[in-house]
């Protein structure tokens, strides 16, 4: 029996999926697609496909996270608004760069290669900022660089700080042609931006991450499903899963401190790196193990770290509840 054209199986494997992409894309204010279209490309679908799914993924959750997130009053409106400006721009030219690859047969390889790049850069310089617990002078100074630059007009950032709405379009429009190159959402590059970027609370900068990609989300899809390089089967059962998954997520934000999350967001990133380089050895050597290592990468990962997310959040509730509980004698 065949649910859309997926097996029964598949559909469970992929809501499940769905659910701990929920868990981390409303923890880490991402859409998921960082983690889904390299999951994708293991499990063998064409890169444009991939990224397409990956895209329409973005957009289904991040409905589902923001509304979540807004009602914790974790999203700064005005930053998203000129973000989205930005990103939208870049994705129309991300998206041609990556129909121009498939033309030349290299969209696969080189897809890949930059995913390892930006992951694996990311990820360790999120995770050097976890191990010193925020206290590192440079990574201070990025933010403080950035808010020194004064080119009307300015932005009010939560705080109290501003940012010229200039220099938010120049990062939005980068951060745009990456995601409409690689089928991402821009998360793993908003958090980090907004974080040390702009200096905005780990918590504000994951909601807002949320909040600003639902349009150029829904923008990359559209232009994807024109080429029919979306599988709607495939994005559903993901749906379905990370409903309920983002609302844990989101919730577990106000509970964890940021240097937990941070060093969370590091282990993820750098996993999704090595996955993805595994892959890529496999299908250039033909080394079958390779490509075992890269799919137990990829979810064995999601499982370890939506576990601790779900266990630090129920730890949390429990003390908590404790707290507010009267003392019996």
């Amino acid at each position: 029996m065949e649910i859309l054209g997926l097996g029964i199986v598949s559909v469970s494997l992929f809501v499940g999926f769905g659910l701990l992409v929920g868990i981390l894309f409303g923890f880490f204010g991402m859409g998921g697609s960082f983690f889904v279209t390299p999951a994708l490309l293991v499990i063998g679908y064409p890169a444009p496909v991939a990224v397409g799914s990956g895209l329409a993924f973005v957009f289904g959750t991040s409905v589902i996270g923001a509304l979540r997130h807004r009602d914790h009053g974790q999203v700064c409106y005005t930053l998203a608004a000129v973000m989205i400006l930005g990103m939208t721009f870049g994705i129309e030219v991300g998206t041609r760069v990556v129909f121009l690859l498939a033309d030349l047969g290299s969209a696969d390889v080189v897809i890949g290669a930059v995913y390892v790049g930006l992951l694996g850069l990311t990820g360790l310089f999120v995770l050097r900022d976890a191990r010193t617990d925020g206290t590192d002078v440079r990574t201070g100074r990025i933010a403080t660089e950035v808010r020194a630059i004064e080119l009307p007009p300015m932005v009010s950032l939560p705080g109290g700080a501003t940012v010229s709405a200039w220099v938010i379009l120049v990062f939005g429009s980068g951060i745009g042609v990456l995601s409409g190159c690689l089928g991402v959402g821009g998360g793993f590059l908003l958090l980090p931006v907004t974080v040390y970027g702009f200096g905005i609370p780990t918590g504000i900068a994951a909601g807002t991450s949320i909040f600003q990609i639902m349009i150029p989300g829904a923008f990359g899809t559209f232009v994807y499903a024109q080429s029919n390089a979306v599988d709607i089967p495939v994005v559903a059962a993901l749906l379905v899963g990370s409903a309920l998954g983002a609302r844990i997520g989101a919730s577990a934000t106000r509970l964890v401190n940021e240097a937990d999350t941070k060093g969370y967001f590091a282990v993820m990133l750098l996993a999704g790196a090595v996955a993805t380089a595994s892959k890529q050895v496999s299908i250039v050597y033909g080394v079958e193990t390779f490509e075992t290592v890269s799919a137990v990468l990829i979810f064995g990962t999601s499982v370890l770290v939506s576990g601790a997310i779900v266990h630090l959040w129920i730890d949390s509730l429990r003390k908590n509840r404790q707290r507010r509980s009267p003392r019996t004698h």
